[in-house]
């Protein structure tokens, strides 16, 4: 019995640390390219190394950081070309997934995916990038699942997971996100019309449009690099 109640917040810690190291590197606070500092990152979350540690290693196998030999943890830094591919393989993911939703999507699904939408916009209002991206996430990932296709679902996370961070950052311009949010709201009106061929072409628009920023945002950063 003993066993059994050490074990359960072993596993439940693992996964605390990941969510909050994962938030991180979205959100920049850890840098694409920092090294992740153990030391420093046990102070800050609070936990001792061994769950860290295990958190660092799912989060190498979803593609946010990358484990060097002799060298410890770094935060992923994409390319612009790497950037261009993802996306792509994203756009056409989120497609598939927009499609097959709005053929498959139960009165239920959609009406949950109203109701984080009418919470997104709530978070937009008040210009709260954290929670807005939060809850941007979870639409799509309610689009994803009323898909009802797990293949499509492992795929979709897996790519997904190398662009979050820049998904997040593509929000910071206030134009881009205005525009962002009337998409999303392209997207509910499309799946209450059971519209498989609206959402398509949304969801593509709304991928593409988030690539050309993030990639307007990594030749603005180079350049201030070469500045320096």
């Amino acid at each position: 019995m003993t066993a059994e109640i050490i074990s359960i917040p072993r596993t439940a810690l693992h996964d605390q640390v990941a969510n909050r190291l994962r938030q991180m590197l979205v959100e920049g606070r850890i840098a694409p390219g920092a090294k992740l500092n153990e030391r420093e990152l046990s102070e800050v979350l609070n936990v001792s190394r061994t769950p860290l540690r295990e958190a660092i290693k799912m989060l190498a196998a979803e593609g946010l950081v990358e484990l060097l030999p002799n060298r410890g943890a770094i935060a992923v830094e994409l390319t612009e070309a790497d950037v261009r591919n993802t996306f792509e393989v994203m756009a056409g993911l989120e497609a598939q997934s927009g499609e097959l939703a709005a053929q498959r999507i139960t009165d239920a699904e959609l009406d949950e995916i109203r109701a984080m939408h009418f919470e997104m916009m709530a978070a937009w209002t008040r210009r709260d990038l954290s929670n807005y991206y939060r809850l941007n996430a979870l639409i799509h990932g309610a689009i994803n699942a009323a898909a009802k296709n797990p293949v499509l679902t492992a795929t979709y996370r897996q790519v997904n997971a190398r662009l979050q961070a820049l998904r997040f950052r593509s929000n910071q311009d206030e134009d881009k996100w205005k525009r962002a949010v009337g998409e999303h709201e392209k997207m509910v009106a499309a799946l209450a019309a059971r519209d498989p061929a609206a959402m398509r072409n949304v969801l593509v628009d709304h991928l593409n449009h988030k690539r050309d920023v993030v990639i307007e945002q990594l030749r603005a950063a180079a350049q201030q690099q070469a500045k320096a």
